[in-house]
């Protein structure tokens, strides 16, 4: 039985493909669903901030989100939740910064008292989490292990694809990063 796709998938995917392929070149038909699918998920803000500390609160700074990712000093309790965590650090760090990147152009002093990072951590922890994603690539992740270590080379095109989605529907104007949730 397949899984019901999202209501905006079409959509989001006719997005993707017409500013991956159409624009940049990026014809690689498992990364324009993946990151179709990714908009839909992260369309309802909860799923942004799903990552979780020890009381249940979201996790907003990357640093903690990274820290969580750790099988040996952080909470990850097995590899495979080290591969979901980072896997989500990918995921909302192109999100991020290909949707949102205003969101991230706070002052240094700022982002320091609040915990939020820079673009350039940001890119960069997304295109590591990516790379540590398709290292798993045993058994049931060995499919799927090649296309996160494309989008790990591509993240940057990647995020301008998405800029270049995000120009499209909001024809030019800024957006806000949806709401953190408590």
């Amino acid at each position: 039985m397949q899984a019901e796709s999202h209501p905006l998938e079409p959509f989001f995917q006719q997005m993707v493909r017409n500013s991956y392929a159409g624009k940049l070149g990026i014809h690689d038909v498992e990364i324009t669903r993946y990151v179709a699918k990714l908009l839909c998920e992260f369309s309802e803000s909860e799923k942004l901030y799903k990552l979780r500390d020890d009381e249940g609160r979201p996790m907003h700074a990357l640093e903690e989100m990274i820290r969580a990712a750790d099988p040996i000093h952080g909470t990850a309790t097995s590899f495979d939740a080290e591969r979901a965590v980072r896997k989500h650090i990918g995921d909302y760090a192109l999100f991020v910064s290909g949707m949102y990147p205003e969101s991230l152009e706070a002052t240094a002093l700022w982002r320091r008292r609040h915990g939020q990072q820079s673009f350039e951590e940001l890119v960069s922890a997304g295109k590591e989490s990516y790379y540590i994603v398709s290292q798993f690539d045993l058994e049931e992740y060995a499919e799927e292990a090649p296309m996160f270590r494309r989008l790990s080379d591509w993240f940057d095109r990647c995020i301008y694809g998405l800029r270049l989605v995000r120009d499209e529907l909001s024809h030019g104007k800024p957006g806000f990063l949806p709401a953190r949730v408590n």
